[in-house]
Formats: C-alpha cells, structure tokens, sequence
C-alpha cells in the first residue's frame, strides 16, 4: 500500500519524465499515496513547438501517474522560464494550488530536474518546506551547482539521482549541500525508454542519427553546426541521415540540414514529432550519433554502446562567456570522454575538482588543493583554462606571481599583441 501524501514530478521534458519513472521503478524515491506529474513547457516559444506531452510513447509514461497537471496553464499569462512568485504571495499561491490541484492538507515532496530553472525554483518556492528530490539528466550535472541556489531550497534536497553518465564520477551538482548522488540503474532507465520506443514508427535502422540542440545560439549558427553534423556522418561514411530536432526547436532549424543533405546527396529523415533520443536507439540502433555535448550523447556511448562524434564544442569553448558559464562542464568533459577516448592524464575525478574550482571558487574552496595537484601535471588543454583565470585565482598554469606586473603594463602588452600578429602571419 502507497504511504499517505503526494509527489510532484515537475518535468519540463519527455527525457525528465522517463528519468524520473526509472528512479521510481528503481526504488529510489519515497512511497507516496499519489503521484502528480506537472508538465513544464519551457521552450522560448511553447507554442512554435509540438507539446511535448503529446509525443508517440507518452500515453504509457502518462499512465504512471494518478493526475497530469499543466504548470504553464496554472501561471497564464506568464511564462515558466521568467516567472518566479514573490517571497509576499507564497502563502496564497500554495493555498490556490493546493485547492486547484485537489491536493488538500496532504503532505507533499517534490520530484525536481534541474534545480536552477525557473519552474523547479518556482515550484519549490511555493512548496515551502516541502523535501525535494533532484533528477539529474545531463554531463553539466557533474559540475558544480549552477548559478545561486537559494539556501532554503538546497537544504531541502534529500537526494541527486542520476544515470551513470561518465562510469565511477559522481556530480558535483548540490554536493555544497550534501546531498548524496544515487545512481539510477541503467536497466530500468533503458525499461522505460523502451515502453516510449514501442510506439515510435517510420524511423530508418542501422543510419547515423544527428541529434539537433535547444535552442539558445542564434538561429543561423544553429543552423551553421547542424549542418556541419551532417557533414561529420558522410565522412564518416554514412549516406542515411535521420536529423532529431530538439523538442524545443521551431520546423524552421531543419532547413539547412535538408539543404545540406541535399547538396551532399543524403538519403535524409527529419523526424517530425519530438521523442527522446534514447527512444530512437532502442527502435533503430543506429550506426553513428552525431551531436554537440547533450545528454543523448552521453548516453549513447555509456548506457547504449554506439558510436559517436561529436561537433563543434572547440569553437563553442572559444567563446564561452563568463567563465563560469553552466555549459562549460559538458563542452569540456564531451572533449575528454568522447568519442571513447581515454581519460586525461590525471584523471577525470581531477579534472572535474579542477573545473568546479576554477568556476566556482567560492562555492568549492576544499578543492583547491585538487585543482592545484591537476593543474601542475599540466597534462590538459589550455582552451579548458584560460591563463587570466588561473592567473586570478594563483593557480598552476597562470602567469607567475613575480611577472603578473607584465599583464598591467601597457608597453608589455602592446609588444605582445605585435608578436601575436607576427606569429600568426
């Protein structure tokens, strides 16, 4: 018999929705009298996009749940990714909410993705008290927490439940807080997976799959990497293509794939309805994934055994700005790990000590030693840390206490913007 209260699943993605089902499958999470599944579409633009709980496949998931409620309908008019209630209207919007969804005086835990979103903060702001538990799905989870975390919501968190991304590391994400990282087994991730795939068709076995990003760059430098995944698979040898947009990303971003494949002379699928990417390794096997840094391709290479490559994370390191820029983990472990290759000298679990105090200092200083033993190996890419940042931080790799005058006199630094251009010349 289900223990009394509820749980909330507060999900912005098909993805979230089947981690979260393998964690209950699982054992990992709390009996609960009720299991209330709160859909969040936070796409730029939800109304450009298919829904996401209207995908092939999301019948079954929606059927582990006793109700399915709409966070987007219960805010109207505002939108989830910029919307937060205020500290002052807290009491009356538990109050609202627990009347509008049926839930009564019952206690109540909530089943969060990523904690820094909007929704997940929303969510838990207006829960007070209420424990939390953290489904991590993607490589950025394994760095430190991102952006400020209020310290009302992160002591509340009682677990991080993730898959087993990159075997033997555990994330760092919510560790400030010691939250301890539980490990959702990859049969019951991959049980699930394949109660969606059952009910996808018209997907081509055996092709090289692009997985398509979010959307966040602008739309022609989207368009710009897509098409150049496409271009990775022919010289990898593939002429059958099958593109996987985002869920989140408007018709409009596969037009330059179809272009691309076109000129190339590809044989090219673009999927119309959004399903999870691990849906499509389970239906089709293909025979290459071609992606950035997402969490499908992650997953392809530790939970599914295919190939991968992966595009564009240099020229994405180049200009990644602030440095501690949440992206940053995933482009730099993707470099590391992927496609198969061994782990940098020094180890991952030294790299990710490194990475985490080199962006958040403040947040991880027990790590500097860490850091400092990784950094003096010197067996890693400059791109992963910058000079200026070890430099402020007197980090091995920076410039040398006894020279850093040299980077405030302007003479120095005009003479060597001159022997840059010269050796570039």
């Amino acid at each position: 018999m289900r223990a009394a209260g509820a749980q909330v699943f507060c999900a912005n993605s098909t993805s979230a929705v089947v981690l979260m089902a393998a964690a209950v499958e699982a054992g990992l999470l709390p009996e609960a009298g009720r299991r209330v599944l709160l859909v969040c579409d936070d796409a730029p633009v939800p109304e450009a996009a298919p829904p996401w709980d209207e995908v092939p496949g999301f019948a079954r998931l929606r059927a582990r749940f006793d109700t399915v409620l709409s966070w987007n309908e219960a805010i109207r008019p505002f939108h989830p990714a910029a919307w937060t209630p205020r500290a002052e209207d807290v009491p009356l919007l538990e109050r609202h909410l627990r009347r509008l969804w049926g839930l009564g005086d019952d206690r109540v835990e909530l089943v969060l993705g990523a904690p820094d979103t909007p929704p997940a903060q929303a969510v838990a702001r207006v829960f007070t008290g209420a424990p939390l538990h953290v489904c991590a799905g993607g490589p950025a989870d394994y760095g430190p927490t991102r952006g400020k975390l209020d310290p009302l919501i992160g002591t509340r968190v009682r677990q991080v439940l993730h898959l087993d991304l990159i075997p033997g590391l555990a994330p760092l994400l919510l560790a400030e807080f010691g939250a301890p990282a539980r490990v959702v087994p990859a049969d019951a991730f991959r049980a699930v997976t394949g109660e969606v795939a059952s009910a996808v068709t018209g997907v081509p076995e055996g092709a090289a799959l692009v997985v398509g990003e979010r959307p966040s760059d602008p739309a022609g430098e989207e368009d710009a990497l897509h098409a150049e995944m496409v271009r990775t698979a022919v010289r990898r040898g593939h002429h059958h293509v099958v593109f996987a947009p985002h869920p989140a990303s408007p018709s409009r971003h596969s037009g330059a794939v179809r272009a691309e494949a076109a000129r190339l002379g590809v044989d090219l699928t673009v999927l119309d309805t959004p399903v999870p990417a691990e849906a499509l390794y389970e239906v089709s096997r293909p025979a290459l994934v071609v992606g950035r840094a997402s969490a499908a391709v992650f997953t392809a290479s530790a939970l599914y055994g295919l190939p991968v490559a992966r595009v564009g994370t240099r020229r994405l390191l180049d200009g990644l700005r602030p440095y501690h820029h949440p992206r940053r983990v995933a482009l730099v472990l993707a470099e590391a790990v992927l496609p198969g290759q061994a782990p940098p000298d020094g180890g991952l679990r030294g790299l990710l000590s490194a990475l985490a105090f080199t962006m958040r200092p403040q947040v991880h200083p027990a790590l500097r030693a860490d850091a400092e033993r990784y950094l003096a190996a010197g067996a890693w890419d400059r791109r992963w840390f910058p000079r200026r940042r070890l430099t402020a931080l007197g980090l091995p790799g920076g410039v040398p206490p006894q020279l850093v005058f040299l980077a405030r006199n302007r003479a120095a630094r005009r003479a060597a913007r001159v022997v840059r251009r010269t050796v570039r010349g």
